[in-house]
């Protein structure tokens, strides 16, 4: 060996090297992991949620809120709050007492939790006018929920109305054309 120096610090800074890029590789893995620890943690938060509405749990729901929540779908007019969502699920579980919420996939990514749901239940009492009809329902949905500090912040829904209303017996007609 002619510069046992230069193989000396040729070693000592390939070691450097190789030992920043395990730490650095290490500190990823930890923040990966550490992000989908959270996001176990939010789906099994939206489980809860919807485990709750079944149950009609309304302690429940309003400790799985956030104080800030809102609840919005196609055609209402803004977010509705808890006590909003709350008195939706009494009407609606007085017609279809046995509704249920089946959770057929679930994604998270960050703060954000989506799920494909399957709702459905018997028709046994009234609902908006029209008479119970003792019909099994079911209507497919789709939500995104945000999770902020481990409870449910929003939740944007979207839900086949039309074909839940058609199962009720009723029909889409076009308007009649105004006489003049």
């Amino acid at each position: 060996m002619k510069n046992p120096i230069l193989v000396i610090s040729l070693a000592i800074l390939l070691g450097f090297a190789f030992g920043c890029q395990n730490k650095a590789e290490k500190a990823e893995l930890e923040k990966f992991r550490a992000q989908a620890k959270v996001e176990e943690q939010n789906k099994e938060l939206v489980r809860n949620f919807f485990s709750a509405i079944d149950k009609s749990d309304f302690a429940k729901i309003q400790e799985l809120s956030a104080a800030e929540f809102g609840f919005r779908a196609p055609g209402l007019p803004g977010p509705i709050a808890v006590e909003g969502i709350i008195q939706a699920i009494k009407v609606h579980y007085t017609a279809f007492p046995d509704w249920k919420h089946t959770v057929e996939d679930l994604v998270a990514d960050g703060d954000k939790v989506a799920v494909r749901l399957a709702q459905t239940g018997t028709h046994k009492a009234e609902y908006e006018g029209i008479p119970a009809t003792g019909k099994d329902i079911s209507m497919p949905a789709i939500c995104l929920l945000v999770i902020a500090n481990g409870k449910v912040k929003e939740v944007w829904a979207v839900e086949n109305y039309w074909d839940f209303y058609q199962q009720l017996g009723m029909e889409l007609k076009p308007k009649e054309a105004e006489k003049k």
